[in-house]
């Protein structure tokens, strides 16, 4: 920092492709902090340290960072919103990045903001953080491999030649290709998929489209025989990973403008200039986002599978601790793991498995460690919000459930959750209706007990991808439509205490009402986890009978789904089939809590 008269440096939590899951070589912001959480930034002045991140990761960032580092807690009132907004204070400052590890709009809103305040955005040549880390993880050399038409009900070459339409199609003319970084798209795109993430079957590449060719820079150590094959007969030419660079140094493409995303990094617009890119909306994400029959079937039995290995677990978990047996949330996750991987089509898991117990719970994005683990205890709600990775779909599917004789406030704030989820999962509205305009549902029950969460209600995510996806989610303005998968996950965290959340996957459908008015433009949603919601936190008296009668129906269809799977397992059967009888409006002790477990 001194050699380049830098006041700061960011180390941003993204790698080249703006990943929100990176490689173990691209975590630079974690070997810098400690700080493992999927999303902050690292801020390094010249006798100081900022870690800057939202309220899922702020008791995390806490507990995990030593003294050196300060915590910026962004989105607190009259607080900073984001790490670009507390740069406010740097006025008259060199400001360091690696212009690869910053997109196109940060950089571009970053620039003007600091602008007004006296201030530059420098690019030194290295990245200062891989200089000083001596022991940096080798890149993945893992290959890729192909996703059968069986899975994606689409072949690459249909995708690509809708891609080449809508270059055709922008205005004006000059449009020749586009370049596209995000790793999920170019996987979806070539239908490959590979393993140099964790957690994401993704591979690092860059992929140039024209109208008449295209480049995969993806590296031969990659590429077997028989994908060389595959990419040929796409009319794909590969090259190194990191040609790409010279490729754009040359301009090999000849005259005409690219077309990028404003997710692309900025040091791709550096070398184009501005007189050789136009920025637009990612036409991919709109392709991945909207999934066809195969996909949305595949889906369906992944959530099935994915389902009956979540039955599987809660029945062994729920069996121990009545035994008498102590077990870790570290253990619980692990054993989850192993029930999921004698599935079929198994990949691996989706992301790290959360197994909260406690004041854990009380941390969102919460994943144990062997040597830190708390033991489950049945005083306070447990979570499990974990997911499988299937070729036939990505899962991600939360519970909470109680080992125990719940407190009054846990039976309300859970019933207060559960009253928002089956308000999102019972949602009917016309086209043209986002989740943002929905989100309101799942708070209404909370807000009415002055309870709320600080996390989104619900993402998009992949088929055998990511498991978060856009650009729909509940978030989002983007309209919701037939062939959008989305989640559904109200939650609530009492700080230090216990939290709760409870998760379900959606299909946005259409359906026919009553009234049509407008006309065939309703839609609604199609549930596809099918893992029991325990009732043993649920004060039937403060449901509607509407949700009485959602929640049985919910446990009923379990126990007729699940149970083909399950049969040969009797503890889980006994488990499901108790479930599904419990119901509502049964063995009520004081405050409406359930008491009859047996």
């Amino acid at each position: 920092m001194r050699k380049d008269e830098l006041d700061y440096y960011i180390v941003p939590s993204e790698d080249a492709h703006q990943s929100e899951y990176v490689s173990a070589s691209d975590k630079r912001r974690e070997y810098m902090s400690g700080f493992s959480g999927s999303s902050g930034q690292a801020i390094v002045a010249r006798d100081s340290a900022y870690l800057i991140t939202d309220s899922r990761y702020w008791l995390q960032a806490e507990e995990q960072m030593d003294p050196n580092w300060q915590l910026v807690r962004a989105g607190q009132p009259n607080g900073p919103k984001d790490w670009i907004e507390w740069l406010d204070r740097a006025h008259g400052s060199r400001i360091g990045i690696d212009a690869r590890m910053i997109s196109h709009e940060k950089a571009t809103l970053l620039n003007g903001k600091l602008a007004s305040l006296d201030s530059k955005l420098i690019y030194p040549p290295q990245n200062l953080v891989d200089l000083a880390w001596k022991d940096k993880a080798p890149k993945s050399k893992e290959p890729v491999y192909r996703q059968p038409i069986e899975f994606t009900g689409e072949e690459a070459a249909s995708k690509l030649h809708k891609l080449r339409s809508w270059i055709a199609a922008q205005p004006p003319s000059m449009h020749v290709a586009t370049l596209i970084t995000s790793l999920s798209s170019i996987a979806y795109l070539l239908n490959l998929r590979g393993s140099d993430i964790p957690f994401n079957p993704l591979f690092q590449a860059y992929f140039f489209v024209s109208l008449n060719s295209a480049v995969l820079f993806l590296d031969a150590s990659k590429v077997n025989e028989d994908i060389g094959g595959y990419l040929q007969s796409l009319g794909v030419e590969r090259r190194d990973y990191v040609d790409l660079w010279q490729f754009l140094r040359r301009r090999e493409w000849g005259q005409g403008k690219i077309l990028i995303t404003p997710q692309t990094s900025f040091a791709i617009s550096l070398m184009l200039t501005h007189f050789r890119y136009t920025v637009a909306p990612s036409y991919v994400e709109e392709m991945m986002a909207f999934k066809n029959h195969t996909e949305i079937d595949g889906m369906r039995r992944a959530y099935l599978r994915d389902g009956a290995s979540f039955v599987r677990f809660l029945a062994w978990l729920e069996g121990k601790l009545s035994e008498g047996y102590e077990i870790t949330e570290y253990e619980a996750a692990q054993r989850l793991t192993e029930f999921r991987r004698k599935s079929k089509n198994f990949m691996g898991l989706a992301y790290e498995n959360i197994s909260a117990s406690g004041p854990n719970a009380a941390l969102p994005h919460y994943s144990p460690r062997r040597s830190t683990a708390r033991m489950i205890d049945r005083k306070t709600p447990y979570l499990n919000d974990s997911g499988g990775q299937y070729r036939d779909g990505t899962c991600d599917t939360t519970r909470t459930v109680h080992f125990g004789v719940p407190s009054d406030d846990q039976c309300d704030a859970f019933t207060r959750v559960l009253q928002g989820h089956i308000a999102i999962d019972s949602a009917v509205f016309p086209e043209g209706t986002s989740g943002h305009q929905l989100d309101v549902l799942a708070r209404k029950a909370l807000w009415r007990d002055g309870l709320n969460y600080g996390h989104g209600t619900g993402h998009g995510f992949g088929s055998f991808l990511t498991v978060h996806e856009g650009p729909q989610g509940f978030s989002s303005s983007v309209p919701l439509m037939p062939g959008h998968v989305i989640t559904n996950e109200p939650g609530f965290y009492l700080e230090g205490q216990w939290g709760m959340r409870i998760e379900s996957a959606l299909a946005v459908r259409r359906i026919k009402t009553r009234g049509e008015f407008n006309g065939p433009i309703w839609l609604a949603f199609e549930r596809l986890t099918c893992v029991p919601i325990q009732t043993r936190m649920v004060k039937d008296t403060m449901l509607t009978k509407e949700e009485k009668q959602w929640l049985k129906e919910h446990n009923q269809r379990c126990l007729t789904l699940l149970t083909p799977f399950l049969k040969d397992d009797k503890r889980a059967m006994k488990w499901l089939k108790r479930e599904a009888d419990r119901g509502i409006g049964i063995a009520m002790g004081p405050g409406g809590m359930h008491v009859d477990w047996s």
